[in-house]
């Protein structure tokens, strides 16, 4: 039996590449593991930030695109979260933000678990949350934030869609993941969230599904996601999942081979792009793990276009 083994990373649009760069690696404190470029626009960067050794399941990813900010809505993914461990974790990246300057809302048990709300400059919608220290993680040694206190990878993948139905459909009859309990989310107009796990479920294995009729379909733009990848170990699980998805009539991609990883892309029946990604090859195919992130790589396809591709990138 196939199975998911989790998150794989979470890739947003931003149209401040430097001052995107600025807020990840310096206040967010998370390690650039990754320059190079949206294989499919070489005249975007595509950055991954990620923990200290660029764990699968830590890597929050962005395309560099000018675009207007998003229009808010449903349909798309709405929140992106990052763990930390323990009550005093979450304490201190709230005064952290605080000193840094980013507006955040007062903490709060949201779905089972402490929570810290707040948005970069662009309205990136992002989250602290406390996953009680659970599983290992890799901390970046030249981060200015302290090991303790480091992300040590992606929460919970947080949607928002009109109608539950197509969506709960994929999730537990295509892709196999557990309907385990919901809640009401607090606010104005408070809204009922489903919780998916992937596998066994936690922090880091978790789908929420938030639905939201009242609101108008999400526009994609600056600020927001453009798509949330799920994981697996193998590139014959990979297959497995794409011969899944075609058999059941999914419309995907097939194969998608990014170098560092391979991929399949398909959407969920309210239009959220999901992206199944192999562990390997992983990022230091092509530099060394202590170099990871400090010059723009290209994969093989590209290398012959790197004096083009490098004239039209703006520097860091």
């Amino acid at each position: 039996m196939i199975e998911l083994a989790g998150i794989h990373h979470v890739t947003a649009i931003t149209a401040r590449i430097r001052d995107n760069h600025t807020f990840y690696t310096r206040t967010m404190g998370m390690r650039l593991v990754k320059k190079t470029v949206n294989q499919d626009d070489v005249s975007a960067y595509h950055l991954f930030y990620a923990d200290g050794k660029a764990t699968p399941g830590t890597d929050f990813t962005f395309f560099d695109w000018p675009m207007q900010r998003e229009r808010r809505g449903t349909g798309c993914v709405w929140q992106t979260q990052f763990r930390v461990s323990g009550r005093s974790g979450v304490e201190w990246w709230e005064n952290h933000l605080r000193t840094h300057g980013v507006h955040v809302s007062p903490m709060l048990q949201l779905g089972g678990r402490l929570t810290l709300e707040f948005e970069d400059s662009e309205g990136q919608r992002l989250a602290i949350v406390d996953d009680e220290g659970v599983g290992l993680s890799w901390p970046w040694e030249k981060s200015p934030v302290p090991p303790e206190f480091q992300i040590r990878g992606m929460g919970p993948l947080m949607l928002s869609v009109p109608d539950i139905k197509g969506t709960d459909e994929l999730l537990r009859e295509a892709l196999m993941l557990k309907p385990r309990r919901d809640y009401l989310r607090p606010g104005p107009k408070r809204h009922v969230v489903y919780v998916y796990d992937i596998g066994n479920g936690g922090a880091a294995r978790e789908v929420h599904v938030a639905v939201q009729p009242d609101l108008p379909p999400a526009v994609q733009g600056a600020g927001a996601v453009h798509h949330v990848a799920l994981r697996v170990h193998t590139f014959e699980q990979h297959d497995a999942w794409i011969e899944r998805l075609t058999r059941l009539g999914i419309p995907n991609t097939g194969l998608v081979d990014r170098h560092y990883f391979r991929s399949v892309y398909f959407r969920e029946p309210n239009g959220i792009l999901f992206e199944i990604a192999t562990d390997g090859p992983g990022f230091t195919v092509d530099e060394p793990e202590e170099q990871l992130g400090l010059k723009l790589s290209l994969p093989p396809f590209l290398e012959g276009r790197r004096a083009e591709i490098e004239a039209n990138l703006k520097p860091l």
